[in-house]
């Protein structure tokens, strides 16, 4: 889901899932948290991100990304927020947490959806550079 910078946190998501009826049958979460960085590809100093976001289709497709990957085996749950605004070096951008059965299960689908919504959520980022 998409948020304002603020919005939403870490420990909130992890909440949420620990709520999930099924929570009984999780043995481990898996989080990752994008950050902003320092540095472009170029080696450019980074001052702020910006990041934007058709809102509407990025929650679809969140929505959907974490549906489909709800459904492989061993997987209870799978949350990814992502925040819009400005941002300083070292603010978190986006958190993607995984809850499943065995570790084996859930890493890889960690990854994958991270792959996924870098590829398909409608949201742009903007460096701006000093």
């Amino acid at each position: 889901m998409i948020h304002k910078k603020g919005d939403i946190s870490l420990e909130d998501i992890l909440r949420k899932i620990r709520s999930n009826p099924r929570i009984k049958e999780v043995g481990a979460i898996c989080c990752f948290i994008g950050i902003v960085r320092g540095v472009t590809r170029n080696g450019e100093l980074v001052e702020k991100l910006e990041v934007e976001a058709y809102e509407e289709k990025a929650n679809e497709t969140l929505l959907k990304i974490c549906e489909e990957l709800s459904q492989r085996e061993g997987i209870v749950d799978v949350q990814i927020h992502h925040n819009v605004g400005f941002f300083d070096v070292g603010d978190d951008l986006v958190y993607v947490v995984v809850a499943g059965s065995h570790r084996h299960q859930v890493f890889p689908v960690l990854m994958e959806a991270v792959e996924r919504y870098k590829k398909e959520a409608e949201l742009w980022k903007k460096e701006h550079t000093s």
